[in-house]
């Protein structure tokens, strides 16, 4: 089975290519019962016009298409980027039990920052959360992509 780390670095690796579309660079990853990849995707608001078009959302989609269910109670997701309270959710919804996260968004995060959705005893399901896995590379990326736009 793959370590948090290397997981991590194929979801920077997704990362890097949402830059070819100007989307904000965040990848996510998400394996299956057996530690093998079920899904995968980056932010592609700008490359669809779609608001819901997160990193984690996408991959959330693609891993229920492959694994057949909406119940992705035995995977992980790995993420560069803390969730927001959008994607939070949609990892709740789905029962993901484990979540694992490069930066912290002090902005809109909802895995511990601004506020901690994942963890909420008020909500029927609650991941284990696992932050800071390459933190300050994450953290890299965005900083050199918001700078570039300033």
């Amino acid at each position: 089975m793959a370590s948090d780390l290397d997981v991590m670095r194929l979801a920077l690796g997704l990362a890097r290519t949402a830059l070819s579309t100007g989307d904000v660079p965040v990848g996510a990853v998400v394996l299956g019962p057996d530690g093998s990849v079920v899904g995968e995707g980056r932010n592609r608001r700008e490359a669809d016009g779609d608001p819901t078009a997160h990193a984690e959302v996408l991959a959330l989609r693609s891993a229920a298409g492959a694994l057949g269910r909406w119940r992705l109670d035995d995977c992980t997701l790995v993420v560069t980027l803390e969730p927001c309270v959008m994607c939070a959710g949609a990892i709740v919804l789905a029962r993901v039990p484990r979540v694992v996260f490069g930066a912290w968004d002090e902005k809109a995060g909802a895995s511990g920052s601004q506020w901690d959705v994942l963890r909420d005893r008020r909500v029927n399901h609650r991941p284990e959360v696992v932050p800071g896995v390459l933190e300050e590379e994450c953290g890299a990326l965005l900083r050199e992509f918001f700078e570039t736009r300033r």
